[in-house]
């Protein structure tokens, strides 16, 4: 059973910067993709970012593009998100996922285990 721990969520002013982390427990983290998705109040769940079994292919939804930067330590079976730039359209629960293949995707339906997701709020 593979278990995924988000931390680092918090409030913060628009503009801001905020580092979420991801813990994964297990012995396959290293062969897997892992992503990142959000979901807002009210609004349906959305593909954030996403990163190769590797680290060296990444993929972005174009609403981060330019802001946020995905990233992972296979040695410590852990994924990040760094979000820079933050906007209060950030606000969201965000949620690490790992999927069931190597290579970076944004479908939704490839990830297989999810983090039980840690509060982003951005203020205005």
């Amino acid at each position: 059973q593979v278990q995924l721990v988000e931390s680092g969520g918090g409030l913060v002013q628009a503009g801001g910067s905020l580092r979420l982390s991801c813990a994964a427990s297990g012995r396959t983290f290293s062969i897997h993709a892992m992503g990142w998705f959000r979901q807002a109040p009210g609004k349906e769940g959305e593909f954030v970012a996403s990163i190769n079994w590797s680290g060296g292919i990444t993929y972005y939804a174009d609403s981060v593009k330019g802001r946020f930067a995905i990233s992972r330590d296979n040695a410590r079976n852990t994924v990040f998100l760094q979000m820079n730039s933050l906007k209060p359209e950030d606000t969201a629960v965000y949620y690490c996922a790992r999927s069931q293949y190597n290579h970076a995707t944004g479908a939704q339906n490839e990830y297989d285990y999810w983090g039980q997701g840690t509060q982003v709020t951005v203020s205005s």
